[in-house]
């Protein structure tokens, strides 16, 4: 399995350039904006999403000024969403650091956050990206309903399988296929380009969130599972494919148990042995597959070159991932 290091590799330069611009472009005269900002930068991710945008342009055009502002903006909207996420959500922590709102409370980052979405806005009304901020709003957009649309049917806990693909879709996957999109718009890619790398940064996102939701179930074989989304009353895949193949009691019951699961952590325990008993673990793995398996043939659409190379290895990577 290749490293993120050895994944990064054409486009080391590329991304070596973007971290100096994204740290120019969270600057601010406010000292303890400044300060924060300097807080955020330091406790950066991955950096998955500019990776995506980059390697998507190189595939379907080049790299060029537009397309480093483009990763700049996602970067930017995206973690403004993650301030205003923890908030909502009183999370006190993100990636082992403390979050914005545990340092400095609430209306500090609800304001930080602003500042970062105001920040990217301005990124690109200055140089005129308007199709790039039409396509990372959009995104922006379908995460705040798929969040909402997630919290509104946990109170009944009657997601159905095709509802579940929808949330993801709005709530996860939309911010993969804008990072697609941004990379191919920017790069000079076509209007086919621009649509394929959307279906292929959408197909990556359902796969990733897939993925995600296993997570809950990961460690049921030596008796050590989660139990984090079934604790929060999140009707994932593997769940919902349990429910639907079970007695009219056997809902009932395990919907009962969902509901009190927060107080009763045995609870959990049995849940997960009915959705491992019921196939639910094995068959969000296939499905996980199934997209995944649309994405590569998307890429194998492009001639083999080291970008797609490069793509290919960080959907292993991101599937294969233990965090």
């Amino acid at each position: 399995m290749s490293t993120l290091k050895d994944i990064q590799a054409p486009v080391k330069e590329e991304m070596n350039e973007f971290e100096l611009k994204f740290r120019q472009s969270m600057k601010s005269k406010v000292m303890l904006l400044d300060k924060i900002m300097d807080y955020i930068i330091k406790r950066k991710g991955k950096q998955m999403r500019p990776l995506f945008v980059f390697l998507t342009a190189a595939i379907t055009g080049n790299i060029n000024e537009a397309t480093h502002r483009g990763a700049a903006l996602i970067e930017l909207l995206h973690t403004a969403s993650l301030v205003h996420d923890d908030v909502v959500d009183n999370a006190h922590y993100r990636r082992g650091f403390f979050s914005i709102n545990a340092l400095w409370k609430n209306k500090i980052a609800v304001l930080v956050g602003d500042f970062l979405l105001s920040k990217g806005l301005l990124l690109s009304l200055k140089n005129d990206d308007f199709e790039l901020l039409r396509i990372v709003s959009n995104a922006v957009q379908q995460m705040s309903e798929g969040e909402l649309l997630q919290m509104e049917k946990a109170r009944k806990l009657d997601i159905t399988e095709e509802l579940y693909y929808e949330v993801i879709r709005q709530k996860t996957a939309s911010l993969i296929t804008s990072c697609c999109q941004v990379g191919a718009s920017s790069g000079g890619g076509t209007a086919e380009d621009i649509a394929k790398m959307g279906t292929f940064g959408t197909n990556v996102g359902m796969a990733f969130q897939i993925k995600d939701d296993l997570f809950d179930y990961e460690n049921a074989a030596i008796g050590k599972p989660t139990g984090i989304d079934i604790r929060e009353r999140k009707m994932t895949l593997p769940v919902i494919y349990a429910l639907k193949h079970s007695s009219s009691s056997e809902v009932s019951t395990i919907k009962k148990m969902i509901t009190d699961s927060e107080k009763k952590s045995a609870n959990v325990k049995k849940i997960i042995e009915f959705v491992v008993a019921k196939g639910g673990i094995d068959y969000a793995t296939k499905r996980m597959n199934d997209f995944l398996s649309e994405a590569i043939a998307i890429l194998k659409s492009y001639p083999d070159s080291v970008y797609r190379n490069s793509l290919e290895q960080l959907l292993a990577f991101t599937i294969a991932r233990k965090t």
